[in-house]
């Protein structure tokens, strides 16, 4: 077992403390949080060991989680990786590019390993369906959320709209080739609500939606690629695959049938896959622990981390113009 120790015990933090104590390949040593009676009251209503310093909770484990404020991630992740950790970093990785970097390149000459915590590639609903989506070309996501002082203190596009950059990232094997972007701040000193268009190289475009002032809560995605249309619920956990494929010459009387202006006849179907109950946090970090276990490339990297955090930025500077 990984000897596991959390730095950071809020709201994400004490979650998870809970699912590392529960995991069957994580030893959970303890946590440090800088507000010392904060930590104490933790310490005592859990009995987690609560360590004084961030250093003396790193000499005496092997992977360090980070769920601290994210203006402290490069920090603490330097401090880390430097006394040869290895490091899972709650998303963004880091404040700047520039610091995401410099943790790239300090687990790479330290030789460590490195996630982040993009929980979402592991919700069940986008990994039911993440194998049929095959080089989409139009993209749609609405992320929605009430409103929450937590996180307000910086723009949504790096609260929630991260998110669903990091997905699409992931699914579409292209270079960001343009970015369009409008954004307003409503409640909060940041935007609060944003829309970016992403154009890739290949052509596809992706319209991506963020709100942190809506309703109601949301958080679907759509995929539009050659001969299929995929949806994902990441709230709800539900998926959808509908596809296409040449209409049999006597169709049944129950078959679905379109005829596009050419004359060619198209039979839909659908293609749902099973969705497995989870808990994405609890295997995204026990994904990390057999990416350390078997020495194999985390699924989410620091350099998905980081350019995830690259394009957020280029949309956060497309809506200042």
């Amino acid at each position: 077992m990984l000897k596991v120790g959390v730095l950071g015990a809020g709201h994400l933090g004490k979650i998870h403390l809970r699912l590392l104590q529960q995991s069957i390949h994580y030893e959970l040593v303890g946590f440090y949080d800088e507000n010392a009676d904060y930590a104490d009251k933790i310490a005592a209503e859990y009995g987690y060991r609560r360590f004084e310093t961030i250093a003396q909770l790193i000499d005496v484990v092997d992977v360090i989680d980070i769920v601290t404020p994210t203006l402290s991630h490069f920090a603490c992740a330097k401090m880390a990786i430097e006394s040869g950790k290895h490091v899972f970093i709650e998303k963004p990785i880091a404040t700047t590019v520039e610091e995401a970097e410099a943790i790239i390149a300090l687990a790479k000459r330290h030789n460590v390993k490195g996630q982040v915590g993009h929980v979402e590639r592991f919700n069940p609903a986008f990994t039911a369906v993440k194998d049929q989506i095959e080089n989409p070309m139009f993209i749609e996501t609405h992320r929605l959320a009430e409103f929450n002082p937590r996180g307000t203190d910086v723009p949504v596009v790096l609260d929630l709209m991260i998110h669903d950059i990091d997905a699409i990232l992931s699914v579409v094997r292209s270079k960001v080739a343009h970015v369009h972007a409008s954004g307003v701040a409503v409640l909060s000193q940041s935007p609060d609500i944003s829309n970016a268009r992403i154009e890739f190289d290949n052509g596809c475009v992706a319209n991506i939606t963020a709100s942190r002032i809506s309703m109601k809560n949301m958080r679907k995605s759509r995929f539009f690629q050659k001969d299929a249309y995929i949806s994902v619920d990441y709230l709800e956990k539900t998926c959808e695959v509908v596809k296409m494929k040449d209409a049999p010459e006597h169709p049944g009387d129950f078959d679905m049938i379109l005829q596009n202006a050419e004359g060619e006849r198209k039979q839909i179907y659908f293609n749902n896959p099973t969705v497995e109950p989870n808990n994405a946090i609890l295997d995204e970090l026990e994904a990390f622990a057999d990416a350390i276990h078997h020495n194999t490339i985390p699924v989410v990297t620091l350099e998905d981390g980081t350019e995830a955090l690259r394009v957020a930025y280029r949309i956060i500077e497309a809506m200042k113009k």
